[in-house]
């Protein structure tokens, strides 16, 4: 395990190196390209509602575009939300994500931004958002997530990513998963609808064919992986 660890700090860092050296227009070109492939997309286009990650100011693609498409189009969006962790051992970290709801497009663009420069909902305006794995009253049902849009730090060809280290993302699915599991009607595993799980990767975050994104049984493999120059790889029928 420490061995593995290394392996993905080392690998974080050399991906971090090559993107640091982008330019946000460079950003900007490779996040329009991914934006016209994903809008194109017949997950996209059908979703009714999707959960996507709001992007720092630099060093991965912008979904401002993204979100705001998505909220014109009458699409209900969801964006991470850190909370303590009641979980113990079984998380990564001290906080775990939950998805909470945007209430329109002024109330994205009146998010304040982290000590990262990513927007955040408060605190205080969780009593009025919907949630996605609970913990509120008006807490929406667990199948209500038809695409994740996720970020990452790299990827590789087979549409394995690796995250910033963390774990909120596949614990965040790996909860999810549950949620549908135990619901009235669920038989197995197969049977388990989940959502679209989507990759958005700059040219830079895509590893060389011969290379390939240290894993454990944990972590989750995406559905489809769009790239800065408007590619996509995508899961074989």
């Amino acid at each position: 395990m420490a061995a593995l660890r290394a392996a993905k700090a080392g690998l974080r860092k050399e991906v971090q190196k090559a993107t640091r050296q982008l330019t946000s227009e460079d950003i900007e070109q490779q996040s329009q390209k991914i934006q016209a492939r994903l809008f194109a997309m017949p997950e996209y286009r059908s979703a009714e509602s999707i959960g996507i990650y709001l992007s720092m100011p630099s060093g991965e693609v912008s979904t401002r575009g993204i979100v705001e498409d998505a909220l014109s189009k009458g699409k209900r969006v969801f964006v991470p939300y850190l909370h303590l962790s009641p979980y113990g051992g079984r998380s990564q970290s001290s906080r775990v994500m939950d998805m909470v709801s945007l209430l329109s497009e002024r109330d994205y663009r009146a998010l304040q931004e982290d000590k990262w420069g990513i927007p955040t909902p408060d605190e205080s305006s969780l009593q009025n958002r919907r949630r996605v794995l609970g913990g509120a009253t008006k807490s929406i049902s667990s199948d209500d997530l038809d695409m994740v849009v996720m970020p990452g730090v790299a990827f590789d060809h087979n549409r394995q990513r690796l995250g910033h280290g963390r774990g909120f993302y596949d614990f965040f699915l790996h909860r999810y998963q549950e949620r549908l599991n135990s619901a009235p009607g669920t038989d197995n595993i197969e049977k388990t609808p989940m959502p679209y799980l989507v990759g958005l990767a700059l040219q830079e975050q895509l590893l060389a064919n011969e290379q390939s994104v240290p894993t454990t049984k944990t972590d989750w493999v995406l559905d489809a992986l769009i790239l800065g120059d408007g590619s996509l790889l995508e899961a074989r029928a």
